[in-house]
């Protein structure tokens, strides 16, 4: 039992799956039986990202890459190319509300929208059937609290939960939602 707890989220996800497997039961991944709720890579919003916001997702992708080795976040908020937050074990929510505790002045109100964006993907090598990163709604909102400029998920590896209403809360919040390739995983089409 000590040696699962040491481990990361995937690593114990993935003994559970070959325990399943090893017993010949077949898992298959939520993606695979709802495909649609993938975010295609034709995703976007009405606003789109500017040149500091695309700068911040390279660098968001390539943080996101090199931390997949050490098992921790699928989540990482990245502001005029400094890292702000990255995902721990309170989720991508709690990220974000942590991020706007310190945006936050001393009277516990924001200035101003800050920028900086929230780029979610799934980690190098990560088994998607037990562990798809997900945004939906309240991540929009968050990220709105928090003052970010906008999202960039995984293309084609993230679930949007209520895609249409998640879209239209972004533009109403005015934050941009893409969807973008990740390096590190084959391109799927959409």
């Amino acid at each position: 039992v000590r040696e699962v707890i040491n481990r990361g989220d995937d690593q114990v996800l993935r003994g559970a799956v070959m325990l399943l497997e090893e017993r010949g039961h077949r898992v298959v991944g939520a993606h695979e039986l709802a495909p649609e709720l993938l975010a295609p890579r034709s995703l976007c919003g009405s606003i789109e990202p500017g040149e500091d916001d695309r700068r911040a997702i390279a660098m968001g992708l390539d943080l996101l890459g090199s931390l997949s080795a050490f098992d921790i976040g699928q989540a990482a908020v990245v502001a005029r190319q400094h890292v702000l937050a990255i995902e721990g074990p309170e989720g991508t929510d709690g990220m974000l509300r942590r991020v706007r505790g310190l945006r936050q002045s001393w009277l516990g109100l924001r200035r101003r929208r800050e920028g900086g964006v929230l780029i979610k993907a799934a980690k190098k090598g990560q088994d998607l059937r037990v562990d798809m990163p997900t945004i939906g709604p309240r991540t929009v909102a968050e990220a709105a609290g928090a003052g970010l400029s906008g999202i960039a998920i995984g293309a084609g590896s993230t679930f949007i939960l209520e895609q249409e209403e998640t879209l239209r809360q972004a533009d109403r919040l005015g934050l941009f939602l893409t969807a973008v390739d990740l390096p590190w995983m084959e391109p799927r089409h959409g």
